[in-house]
């Protein structure tokens, strides 16, 4: 099967997986603890390699090899996936939405200026994205990939849900919002919010090109989300001023 088969348009707009900096093996991980240690951060700046595939085993227990692994995404992972996946559809989460929720002061900010991450928090709106299929012989290798980039530091709260697609219901793997993360600080006044996104640059860039690749890429799926495009035209007013 075409992994595009669902959405053709999107063939070439993806960053492949081969070629992405967020394709988080242990030897990428490595690097990211020596910039770290060059910035000045602790050794504890993350979380363990063992606490990481703690939790991982924690969620996703003994992976049944016959199983394909669905992964919801909202965020980056729609342009830059960063795991090899065989299918990819239009997806739809009830019960939530996105919002940049959580500080970040080393990936897209610094301790002078913090940068903000999305996740996703409850609501009783919905939240559209893309869904990613992983074949079940490399789910094991592939979400070991996916839990070193977004558990870095415990960000997260994974946990299966189900969400809707056009070719049918599926259970799918998403990474929510954990209000006991060190940095979570909920959603902030939308201006506040625009101003840390606005100067805030770390080791992975800038917070706001981040927002200006999600906007993009939503545009190309014609996903609708009126947060992002306020949250989007107050940050261009301020780095036009």
């Amino acid at each position: 099967m075409d992994p595009f088969a669902h959405l053709p348009h999107l063939q070439g707009k993806l960053t492949p997986a081969d070629e992405s900096a967020l394709r988080v093996t242990v030897e990428v991980l490595a690097e990211w603890d020596q910039r770290a240690r060059n910035l000045g951060r602790p050794v504890d700046w993350r979380l363990s390699n063992q606490a990481i595939e703690a939790s991982r085993r924690a969620v996703l227990g003994a992976l049944d090899a016959q199983q394909d692994c669905w992964v919801f995404s909202y965020g980056s992972l729609m342009w830059d996936p960063g795991f090899h996946f065989v299918e990819v559809r239009l997806a739809e989460l009830p019960g939530h939405q996105r919002r940049f929720t959580f500080k970040t002061d080393i990936g897209r900010g610094s301790t002078q200026h913090p940068g903000l991450m999305l996740s996703l928090t409850p609501s009783e709106g919905s939240c559209r994205g893309l869904a990613f299929r992983i074949a079940a012989q490399a789910a094991d290798a592939e979400t070991a990939i996916i839990w070193r980039r977004e558990m870095v530091r415990g960000s997260y709260s994974p946990r299966y849900l189900s969400v809707t697609t056009p070719q049918g219901d599926i259970t799918a793997l998403v990474f929510a919002t954990n209000p006991g993360f060190r940095d979570h600080v909920g959603e902030l006044p939308i201006d506040q919010t625009a101003a840390m996104i606005a100067q805030a640059s770390g080791m992975l860039g800038t917070n706001r090109e981040y927002l200006e690749q999600l906007a993009t890429q939503l545009g190309r799926l014609e996903i609708e989300d009126a947060y992002l495009s306020s949250l989007l035209q107050r940050v261009q007013a301020i780095v036009a001023d």
